[in-house]
């Protein structure tokens, strides 16, 4: 603060001048202590100046309910919700959430730098706080075939933008567990900074953990159950717990959350799709499921607010105290966490689920971040799948609602040497075509799990690489699929019978779009009616679940431009 705003909050303090606002006779969650205390809370320029007995210039007198924190999510891609970040905030305020920690790397393993600088500046002074990590692995490997390639030397200017706090997810564990040149230098680098290290360890070993830890490593979002965060707590690490569109973790991790411990637990997204924001929420969504398993509610708010902002080091975050930035929530209940008013640093943002801003800003979009599908026509011959022999052969199994996969070998349909779908199998057959370099590779294998029946889906979200990965019945409908996606420079499409059901153009590195929040909702709509037409069932989503079976950092199996790909041996399978 500056010496005259100091002075203005130190007069508001004590009583000499009215504050901004005062929150007259409210229930206030305090999170230090865990309990409920009954007060005023007087504002001025956008922070807390006192709790007790206060006058205002404004006064809203909110007896009866609750006042508590902003919400703060600890990890999230805003390139999944496919709207840029002052869209994204018109979605999330209304749901409690002021302030996220967001990885940019999906865009950066597209566009790189230029991905990143144009999260930063489009989450410019909006109402949402976006704080930045930065992406540690691009690409995700080694051998991936991203449009971008990041170094330390790349990432290091960055860190002198306000909001850029640390690296993000290191996804690569072999690249820690060997201590290779590229990542020592990438943690060399942020911990020069003092900064925070994100990790990534899916189905990691304890060994490994260590290995994390012993690198400066603090924290895990790839959790999927108690035994797993408590492993990581005993470590010395901050646990996010997620749920996000795809990977449904909490109802599994929950049970490790106690009194003793709770402290290194906090909430995340990751990935979520925008309908699903819009429809059930973001970390209010979180609260309420963690209510629902017995978490006692504060402790819920206290891992969504001041756990958040203690782990990355957000001083005036996350608690209603003086010196603390107003960022609150009006509750009717704190049981069902239904959020009646949000307010943004003293300012009114959201009320009754609508956002209160008239924030019409466009942020026009650099031309290398245009125009990033680049593939040649896809042929029939391109996707032949040849099986070598009559015996069962390596199937990517998916898990609904999970990022992980199973290992599976089934004999599956072949005539002439050649795979053909089966949907009595459910053996589909699964393609991953290259499209930053054109380089031409192209990626088959057999997947099952995804119960389609007809047609085919494709999308440019496959993470993090995103390069084109389509499933479907046939070879005629993959083709068309992939077309479309051409044509639209990236996005979703769902075809049956040689006709386009639905598509989503995303035109911004083929992962965000440039219409506002109710168009894509409106496409997503279509999407998910033209996916009932092809027989795909409503118990998970099928597109992000689709466009995690790239990323061969995660068990069992995935899928890369060369193939299906163990991630335990991390090497690819022949069929």
């Amino acid at each position: 603060m500056k010496k005259e705003e100091i002075i203005q909050s130190i007069e508001a303090s004590t009583k000499r001048k009215k504050a901004d606002i005062v929150f007259k006779n409210a229930q206030i969650v305090d999170v230090f202590n865990s309990e409920i205390i009954s007060g005023d809370v007087a504002v001025t320029n956008g922070r807390i100046v006192g709790i007790g007995d206060y006058e205002g210039n404004e006064e809203i007198d909110i007896s009866g309910k609750y006042l508590c924190p902003g919400l703060i999510d600890g990890h999230v891609h805003i390139e999944s919700s496919m709207v840029p970040p002052h869209e994204f905030a018109k979605v999330v305020l209304p749901h409690g959430v002021t302030t996220v920690i967001a990885d940019p790397h999906e865009i950066a393993n597209v566009s790189g730098v230029k991905g990143i600088q144009y999260m930063l500046d489009s989450s410019e002074g909006i109402l949402l706080d976006v704080f930045v990590m930065l992406p540690s692995s691009v690409p995700a490997t080694s051998f991936e075939h991203a449009g971008a390639r990041l170094e330390a030397v790349d990432l290091e200017p960055l860190f002198d933008h306000e909001r850029v706090i640390g690296l993000a997810e290191v996804m690569d564990y072999v690249a820690v567990q060997t201590a290779s040149d590229s990542m020592l230098n990438k943690l060399e680098m942020t911990a020069r900074h003092s900064r925070l290290i994100d990790g990534h360890m899916a189905g990691l070993p304890a060994d490994l953990i260590n290995v994390y830890r012993s690198a400066g490593i603090m924290t895990d979002h790839e959790v999927t159950n108690a035994a797993e965060a408590k492993e990581r707590v005993q470590r010395g690490m901050y646990v996010l717990i997620r749920q996000g569109s795809v990977a449904k973790d909490l109802p599994n991790v929950i049970e490790a959350v106690n009194e003793r411990n709770s402290r290194r637990f906090l909430f995340c997204t990751d990935d979520k799709h925008l309908d699903d924001l819009a429809a059930e929420g973001s970390i209010d969504h979180n609260i309420r499921l963690a209510v629902q398993y017995g978490v006692d509610p504060i402790t819920a708010i206290q891992m969504a607010t001041l756990n958040a902002a203690e782990c990355y080091e957000l001083k005036n975050k996350g608690a209603v105290a003086p010196g603390y930035e107003a960022d609150l929530l009006i509750l009717n209940s704190l049981s069902d966490f239904q959020i009646e008013q949000v307010y943004k640093a003293g300012k009114l943002a959201a009320l009754e689920g609508g956002v209160k801003t008239n924030d019409q800003r466009t942020v026009k979009t650099p031309s290398a971040l245009l125009n990033t599908v680049h593939l040649h026509d896809l042929q029939h011959s391109d996707l032949k799948l040849a099986i070598s022999n009559d015996q069962p052969v390596p199937i990517i199994e998916i898990i609904p609602n999970q990022l992980v996969t199973r290992k599976i070998y089934e004999q599956t349909s072949v005539s002439d040497g050649i795979f053909h779908p089966s949907t009595e199998l459910d053996h589909l057959k699964l393609i991953m075509a290259e499209r930053h370099k054109n380089t031409g590779l192209v990626g088959k294998g057999i997947v099952k799990g995804f119960q389609l029946k007809r047609g085919a889906i494709a999308t440019s979200i496959s993470h993090d690489s995103h390069n084109l990965i389509a499933v479907g019945t046939n070879d005629s409908d993959l083709l068309l699929a992939v077309k479309a996606l051409k044509t639209n420079q990236g996005g979703l499409a769902v075809v049956q019978d040689g006709n386009i059901l639905a598509q989503l153009p995303l035109s911004i590195s083929g992962l965000i779009s440039d219409q506002p929040y109710e168009e894509v909702l409106h496409g997503l709509k279509s999407i998910h009616e033209a996916l009932e037409k092809v027989g795909l069932p409503d118990t998970f989503n099928p597109f992000l679940t689709l466009s995690f079976l790239g990323l061969p950092v995660i068990p069992e199996l995935k899928i890369t431009c060369q193939g299906i790909f163990d991630v335990h041996s991390f090497k690819h399978l022949v069929y």
